[in-house]
């Protein structure tokens, strides 16, 4: 079976923001300390402790954002614990992830500079769980406010003269959750209490972002949507938040303590998560259904500031560090998500992958005992889906129906895709869940031409195949020629468990 499909590159969608790549490293196991942050003193190539080789690879995605410092640890992380000399900050203890101590070495000077080094934007989350409007209020003021005040004086004493662009705000993180276990009518409040004292100054304009829904918790999100009151720019700006955050997460296993190997796992286990994958779509046009009941205009966004699978730790690891491995499993899951966030490129302003470095659907994995670097299978679909930043959408039609499959009592479609344009080229990405069938998919492309297609393809033998430091290019993408243009038709065979992507010169 072919499937038929359509694509108008001459009808502009909605335009993709390049802050649906963004990316989130919390203070979880190796994530800062080992992964991003390695210590001055290291003999690993770094810049102020801050390891080179991460740096580099994570420039060559164009990474656009950077969360942090949680998850759960913003809400019991004090910023002032973090500034000024490094031998002077207190110690405190992680008592979400491992109860390990924490030295604070990695703070706020720290994270902007990483920032810097990344050439991308700081996505900073505030502590409402256990912090204070006041302490919120002086972080926002440290940050971005120059001339003469107490917060931009102890910056300047702290070595930082001029104030930085800071523009993502998170207040708070998990409110319904590990962020204060708060009923969504009182988190509402607070946010918008929090936000009152979360100030602009000088040309710096916060965007702030409401600590949102857990998975399908419609409900949450409707009560943050009524808070706002009428939905005016002046009042979102001068009292609210401008959008909502929601997290959902990929978890396949019976239980919360047994949530399947990411390295052995069966084909109907792969099914399975696929499917988990999948109901990202389902999220997030739940959420953004209601919130267009209040917004139609659509002037809120929604964020989904952590997503990504969530299997059993690595044999051996702190089971507080959530160290996993990645597969070519983890990056048709992330192929699967990213078609979905470009079809709701309407409402979605925003998402994170859980996490950078070292945890959970890492991009990237550093051995302590070799200190090599791995770039993960899903790191490659971030990659190769690059140039949908700050595209434009294309809708993609059918003339036949997808292929799908039974899982359980759910349906898994097996074919995904989604297009886009930007700067005279077309960028459509492909993927083929089944997990041992070819398939082919012809495209009548209108309204324009497109010549010089080349394709990408990521794939491995077996769906359980990732990098390590003995095999760092185990799942990489390599060129692909399986593909044929004939007047405005393109055509692409699909290999099984594949992800392709194709990209040519529009005229």
């Amino acid at each position: 079976m072919t499937v038929e499909a359509v694509i108008n590159v001459d009808l502009d969608g909605p335009r993709i923001n390049r802050h649906v790549y963004g990316h989130f490293a919390e203070h979880l196991g190796r994530c800062v300390y080992g992964g991003l942050f390695v210590g001055a003193d290291s003999d690993i190539p770094n810049v102020g402790g801050i390891r080179l080789d991460v740096v580099e690879a994570l420039r060559a995605l164009s990474i656009p954002n950077l969360r942090w410092p949680g998850g759960c640890f913003a809400d019991e992380y004090h910023w002032r614990d973090g500034v000024g000399p490094k031998d002077e900050r207190p110690v405190m203890v992680n008592t979400h992830w491992g109860g390990v101590e924490e030295n604070n070495h990695f703070g706020t000077h720290e994270f902007m500079a990483l920032c810097e080094l990344l050439g991308a934007e700081p996505y900073i989350s505030g502590n409402v769980g256990s912090g204070t409007v006041r302490e919120m209020s002086e972080w926002v003021e440290y940050l971005t406010r120059a001339g003469d005040s107490p917060m931009a004086r102890l910056r300047q004493a702290n070595g930082r003269d001029q104030p930085w662009p800071v523009r993502f705000w998170g207040l708070g993180n998990e409110a319904w959750g590990c962020g204060g276990n708060m009923t969504a009518e009182h988190y509402a409040q607070e946010a918008r209490r929090f936000g009152t004292y979360c100030r602009d100054y000088g040309d710096n304009r916060l965007y702030k972002i409401a600590a949102g829904a857990n998975g399908a918790d419609y409900a949450w999100t409707e009560t943050l949507m009524k808070q706002l009151g009428h939905l005016g720019c002046q009042h979102v700006r001068s009292t609210g938040y401008h959008a909502l955050s929601v997290h959902y997460y990929t978890i396949t296993g019976p239980t919360w303590e047994e949530k399947g190997s990411a390295t052995v796992f069966d084909t109907g286990e792969y099914y399975t998560t696929m499917v988990a994958a999948a109901r990202v779509e389902e999220i997030l046009a739940g959420h953004a259904a209601v919130m267009d009941c209040y917004d139609p205009n659509k002037s809120v966004g929604l964020v989904l500031d952590e997503w990504g699978t969530w299997f059993d730790v690595a044999r051996g690891t702190n089971p507080g560090f959530l160290y996993q491995q990645n597969t070519l499993r983890d990056a048709l899951a992330a192929s699967v998500h990213f078609d979905a966030f470009h079809r709701h490129a309407d409402r979605l302003v925003m998402a994170n992958i859980a996490q950078t470095v070292n945890v959970l659907q890492a991009m990237i994995l550093t051995d302590p005992d070799t200190r090599a670097m791995v770039r993960t299978p899903t790191y490659y679909v971030f990659a190769m889906n690059r140039d949908h930043q700050d595209a434009t959408s294309l809708r993609v039609d059918l003339r036949t129906p997808l292929p799908s499959r039974p899982v359980g009592d759910a349906t898994l479609t097996t074919i995904s895709m989604s297009a886009s344009r930007k700067d005279g080229r077309l960028l459509v990405s492909l993927s083929n869940l089944d997990a041992a069938d070819d398939a082919e998919v012809e495209i009548d492309l209108r309204g324009g031409t497109v010549e010089s297609v080349a394709a990408l393809i990521l794939t491995a033998g077996a769906l359980q195949d990732h990098n390590t430091p003995q095999a760092p290019s185990a799942v990489v993408p390599r060129a692909y020629d399986d593909v044929s243009v004939t007047g405005n038709r393109l055509w692409v065979r699909l290999p099984a468990h594949s992800f392709v992507t194709l990209s040519g010169t529009v005229s």
